[in-house]
């Protein structure tokens, strides 16, 4: 006899992800939970962490090697980056290493193994809240309104999220076959953070190479929320159309990738 899956190649099964939703969020809360278990400052840390990297930045690139900031004062240029970046790393950090963390859980009991990554990416929605809600003492402090363009913003935010899980569902999967992905990631968002416009405006980018720079997501995330916090820079134009079918494309096929691996994985973890 012949046993066949009955489970198609291209087969997402998006509906039993849907159904577990309950699921992911007591992995969220949990997440935040064990997060700052034992803490002092709690949450506080989600505050700290770009804020110092923006009074380090302000002072090694604004001050000392006077890289433009687009006219906007170096803590709002520099602060206005760190809040989506911040989030985009440690949430592709998390998702990179969830599965192989959940190895017990994962072994013992069936559930959609695709909660696993996508937890860890909403997670850091909370973090970001935070950090966020200081950039808005910061942006009162210097007299900065956002205007209308405030409104776009949830679009920016929702590319970052979406950039953090096409990316988090791949190396989730290949992290728990192959361990040397979580070494690895760290390099990979460190080298992509100065390939981003954290550290200096797009428009230090040569002209020729603008086309190539543009398909960065995370590159269009910052300057996104740049142009909606403090209204520099340009809107979005039809470029952005690249880097967003991109990551849809990525996504599919990680999520496809993911689900294939299910097995493997459960056995190899």
């Amino acid at each position: 006899m012949v046993v066949i899956s009955a489970r198609k190649w291209f087969d997402l099964n998006l509906r039993e992800v849907w159904a577990s939703r309950e699921l992911i969020y007591f992995f969220i809360w949990r997440d935040v939970k064990i997060r700052y278990k034992q803490t002092l400052l709690g949450a506080g840390w989600a505050i700290l962490h770009p804020f110092f990297m923006m009074i380090v930045f302000s002072v090694i690139f604004g001050r000392f090697a006077r890289l433009p900031s687009d006219g906007l004062p170096y803590p709002i240029f520099y602060y206005s980056a760190l809040v989506p970046w911040i989030y985009f790393s440690s949430a592709l950090t998390l998702a990179t290493n969830r599965v192989a963390e959940q190895q017990r859980v994962i072994t013992k009991v069936y559930f959609p193994r695709l909660i696993l990554p996508v937890s860890a990416v909403l997670s850091g929605l909370i973090d970001f809240a935070f950090g966020f809600a200081v950039f808005v003492g910061m942006m009162l402090f210097y007299g900065l309104t956002p205007g209308w363009r405030i409104l776009a913003l949830p679009l920016f935010l929702l590319l970052a999220v979406l950039t953090a899980l096409s990316f988090g569902v791949w190396l989730s999967a290949l992290n728990a076959i192959y361990r040397d992905v979580r070494f690895a990631v760290p390099i990979v968002i460190q080298v992509w953070m100065f390939l981003s416009p954290v550290i200096y405006p797009t428009s230090l980018v040569p002209a020729t190479w603008q086309w190539l720079y543009g398909l960065n997501p995370m590159a269009v995330v910052i300057d996104g929320f740049r142009w909606t916090l403090t209204g520099q820079g340009g809107p979005p134009s039809a470029t952005l159309l690249a880097p967003v079918a991109c990551l849809v494309l990525l996504l599919v096929g990680g999520v496809v990738y993911f689900r294939k691996m299910e097995g493997t994985i459960t056995d190899v973890v």
